[in-house]
């Protein structure tokens, strides 16, 4: 994002701010955003989305959602899941394989029922993961 896109930007969340009871936090706080995703945004290339600011349901490049590593030890819950994840045939957000062992690669998921890494619950609509199940070539698509 070009400097001239940060105070653009920074001016319309300071008037949005200015009406609020907290404006200045909340405009001191978007600033120090802006400029910490400024920094990000300069090493990345043109037209590419910084690796840690992803739009929502997106897999970022170092294989995390919402913070959580997708890869490891899953167990699949009813309710209160980390993550809601919908099993699709195209245009996956990520491609799983499960394994036996050594879930240590992105995609690469063991199932367990005791001490998982992620706890995911299967849905129909409004995932926040779409995976695609492979037998090769887990990971990003």
């Amino acid at each position: 994002m070009s400097n001239m896109a940060l105070r653009h930007r920074a001016r319309e969340i300071g008037r949005v701010a200015r009406g609020r009871a907290l404006a200045g936090a909340v405009t001191l706080a978007a600033l120090a955003l802006l400029v910490d995703g400024s920094a990000r945004a300069d090493s990345e290339r043109p037209g590419e989305t910084p690796s840690a600011v992803t739009p929502a349901g997106d897999v970022a490049r170092d294989c995390t959602l919402k913070g959580l590593r997708l890869q490891g030890r899953v167990k699949v819950v009813d309710a209160f899941p980390d993550l809601r994840v919908q099993v699709v045939d195209a245009f996956p957000d990520l491609k799983v394989k499960w394994v036996d062992a050594f879930p240590d690669e992105c995609g690469r998921w063991q199932e367990v029922d005791a001490f998982p890494d992620l706890t995911i619950q299967y849905v129909d609509a409004f995932p926040d993961l779409r995976i695609k199940v492979v037998d090769a070539f887990p990971g990003l698509p």
